[in-house]
């Protein structure tokens, strides 16, 4: 987990009132409509492990449902799998705009991890019910692959967090001492113990949580696809929503029909601004990230990657890595040019992968400088994946509307292959409201500091990556 925030500095303060103060704007700006979603094609290493899938078919017809979802990812797709078992005799209907795990489910960096992105709370109450929750999610996840039988690629042995800093390093080693006495199994290893591990240069010492691992994102939503259907859903690809028309029946249209459902869901994380939903809270950023071909036992050995899923750095431009049991080596972040935001809400990034390849050399050389020996690897794949972002780095889960049958779990801000995946219970929970379990928490029907329209967002972006130097910490 990470340490509790640092006070802001000046710098920090005066960008936060500089967006507080612009998103006042925003009563003119809403009524400019959205930007259209753009929707590229998922080129990422974990797509490509599924060389088989073929999306379904669009919707052709006018259909009615209890409930319909919006986004075929981890979001859409885990609530789609929690609510047909729990409710058989009703019926659901999923909607995608391209293909199941287009999103960011099936571009991320492969971590599944403990934890939120940011924790307001830091009381011991707070610290064992987040980590229990996701802790329990991650085993959900792992009860389901098993449950079905699913082709799915995942290792569950632990991910490392690591400290380039003696100091930061010591302050995590009592940090881990204070979660052991708390029942959390997290453990810290110095230098020389991670190092006979995962031989990381310029490391001081890593925080073990041996409950975390890694996972194919893509084959474990696409996998689930025959399963939904089995269990009643209705799976419709190809088929973005372009207007939703609130009441008591919602009514979606979609290019080649319609569907008037009792309850939605939206889904759609970083592409939820095109559909009029959250524009004010939730932004579209791009995570660059690549993968190596396949390493041999002996190109493993030398790299000094003996055990762990992967690992995180603790600097603001956080670099990240998960190796998968292929021997493929993930790679993202590490400098400002990991990330970008794209003028006016993009949902694409223009001209990826191709022109990305600059990007991506100052991101490989972060990792050669982690695994030196990396450097005459070969890169097989790069890619881009949209992540929804909020300014407080946590997501927003709940229900909404003056019918209260608009459900929502959007902006997981890196921290979605966990979370997305637990927002299906919650939100089937929310819809049974049996929803003591999820209160409190600061995912939960929270409120959220709004983001500025354009030109704000942009101006506010480049000032804060630039002046500060750091792009946001995922």
């Amino acid at each position: 987990m990470s340490s509790p925030a640092p006070t802001p500095s000046l710098t920090d303060r005066l960008l936060l009132g500089a967006t507080r103060l612009t998103a006042k704007t925003w009563p003119l700006a809403a009524r400019i409509p959205p930007r259209p979603p753009e929707i590229d094609d998922n080129e990422s290493l974990w797509a490509s492990q599924t060389p088989d899938y073929r999306p379904g078919a669009p919707l052709r017809e006018t259909i009615t449902a209890d409930l319909a979802i919006i986004g075929g990812g981890f979001t859409g797709v885990s609530t789609a799998y929690h609510f047909s078992r729990r409710y058989p005799g009703k019926r659901v209907v999923l909607l995608e705009a391209k293909s199941l795990a287009n999103g960011a489910s099936g571009r991320n960096g492969g971590l599944m991890l403990n934890w939120l992105a940011h924790m307001p709370d830091h009381s011991p109450e707070m610290i064992c019910r987040v980590y229990q929750i996701t802790s329990a999610g991650i085993r959900t996840i792992r009860e389901i692959i098993e449950r079905h039988q699913l082709p799915v690629s995942t290792r569950s042995d632990g991910t490392l967090t690591v400290y380039t800093d003696a100091q930061r390093a010591e302050a995590a080693h009592a940090e881990a001492e204070y979660h052991q006495g708390l029942g959390i199994p997290t453990r810290y290893l110095d230098s020389a113990a991670l190092k006979r591990q995962l031989d990381l240069q310029g490391v001081s010492g890593g925080v073990l949580d041996p409950d975390s691992g890694q996972i194919n994102g893509a084959q474990l939503v696409r996998g689930l696809r025959p399963v939904l259907i089995e269990q009643g859903v209705a799976i419709y690809e190809g088929t973005p929503v372009l207007r939703i028309r609130e009441g008591a029946t919602i009514t979606l249209t979609t290019p080649g029909g319609e569907v008037r459902a009792k309850a939605i869901v939206i889904a759609t994380n970083g592409y939820t601004g095109a559909l009029g939903y959250f524009r004010d809270a939730i932004f579209p950023l791009h995570s660059h990230i690549f993968a190596t071909a396949p390493l041999t036992a002996e190109q493993r050995a030398t790299l000094g990657w003996h055990q762990h899923a992967g690992f995180s750095d603790d600097l603001d431009r956080i670099a990240y890595s998960s190796l998968t049991n292929e021997g493929h080596i993930v790679f993202g972040g590490g400098s400002n040019q990991a990330y970008d935001y794209c003028f006016g809400n993009r949902t694409a990034y223009p001209g990826a992968p191709a022109s990305t390849a600059n990007l991506m050399r100052k991101i490989e050389a972060t990792m050669h400088d982690y695994l030196p020996a990396s450097a005459s690897l070969p890169v097989a794949y790069r890619w881009t994946g949209t992540l929804g972002f909020t300014l407080n780095r946590n997501p927003l889960i709940g229900v909404r509307g003056e019918q209260k049958n608009v459900y929502y779990a959007i902006g997981f801000c890196g921290h979605g292959v966990t979370l997305a995946n637990v927002a299906g219970q919650i939100l089937t929970d929310v819809y049974s409201r049996d929803d003591e379990h999820w209160r409190g928490l600061p995912i939960y029907q929270t409120d959220y500091v709004p983001l500025p329209p354009e030109p704000f967002r942009w101006l506010g972006y480049q000032m804060y990556t630039r002046l500060t130097g750091r792009s946001p910490r995922l």
